[in-house]
């Protein structure tokens, strides 16, 4: 059963980590956390050690370890809303941006040496919050062009897509959140934070972006490219928005492409079982192509 652990509770496994909160990032106040159970820093934790007793410290090769522990788990949207803006923690229920949020988190703490879930906390709260700071709903980056402009700014993310063989670029307004405000909880009704979105929409008005065209997905030269674990962006056709979907790239023994990622359809993490290109290819396909990010070192 959801529920938000009593400061006490919280409190209590804070203590026991006091040896290695000298040196983390403050995270959000505890009293500004939301949990889904009361397992969730031990299940933390546990997967932090592991990562360390993995003895890996390349970016990529973590956040694709970090991803096979995290399969299977099941997919629920909406996790992050509640009746007010909190940094909710929930490795039990994923969907695809919380996957590759979580994702990053546990890689930045194990790349650092860390393993309490307190620094993992702080990890979440810089690369999901504008500036890597939490204040409200607006503050949360929405939109996955806002995301990777912020995040690259701080030095956490770089995108790749540029790099890619064949990229090319695309010119679209994005703007989906405030044609479609009724459709989100902390928007409907709340006209104040709805101008606060559009204050942020207006900076990307005409946002010139990279893109790689799915139909290059089968390129050799595309796929000796990509790495295994870079996080993939589904870029969309729909209207007013960039990205409809996020996951990560897993390479096979034959350099073959597929995403890994926490399925709506599937209902779970898992690894898709048709390749890259021929995934994400259909008549009834939104997606025109991918934008590919990676952690920076």
């Amino acid at each position: 059963m959801k529920k938000i652990l009593t400061l006490t509770m919280v409190m209590l496994v804070a203590c026991s980590m006091h040896e290695h909160s000298q040196q983390q990032v403050q995270a959000a106040s505890v009293q500004h956390m939301r949990f889904h159970c009361d397992k969730d820093t031990t299940r933390i934790n546990q997967l932090l050690q592991m990562g360390m007793d993995y003895r890996l410290k390349d970016a990529n090769g973590l956040v694709a370890f970090y991803a096979e522990q995290l399969m299977g788990t099941p997919y629920v949207a909406h996790t992050l809303e509640g009746d007010d803006e909190r940094l909710t923690i929930n490795i039990d229920e994923l969907d695809c941006t919380t996957f590759i949020e979580t994702l990053y988190a546990l890689t930045r703490t194990t790349l650092a040496n860390r393993y309490s879930w307190r620094d993992y906390a702080a990890n979440l709260e810089d690369v999901r919050y504008r500036n890597g700071k939490m204040t409200d709903y607006a503050s949360r980056l929405h939109y996955i062009s806002d995301w990777i402009v912020n995040n690259h700014a701080r030095g956490n993310l770089v995108e790749v897509t540029p790099d890619l063989p064949h990229a090319s670029y695309m010119v679209k307004t994005i703007d989906f959140m405030s044609q479609n405000k009724d459709s989100y909880r902390s928007l409907k009704g709340d006209s104040a934070m709805v101008r606060k979105i559009k204050d942020i929409e207006m900076g990307y008005r005409n946002h010139r972006m990279p893109y790689l065209k799915k139909s290059w997905l089968g390129d050799k030269a595309v796929k000796a490219a990509l790495r295994d674990g870079d996080f993939v962006g589904l870029v969309t056709k729909i209207e007013g928005l960039d990205i409809s979907h996020l996951g990560i790239i897993h390479k096979d023994e034959l350099g073959e492409i597929y995403l890994l990622d926490a399925s709506m359809s599937g209902g779970k993490v898992m690894l898709e079982r048709k390749n890259l290109r021929d995934h994400l290819s259909g008549s009834k396909s939104t997606c025109l192509g991918i934008r590919v990010f990676r952690i920076m070192p």
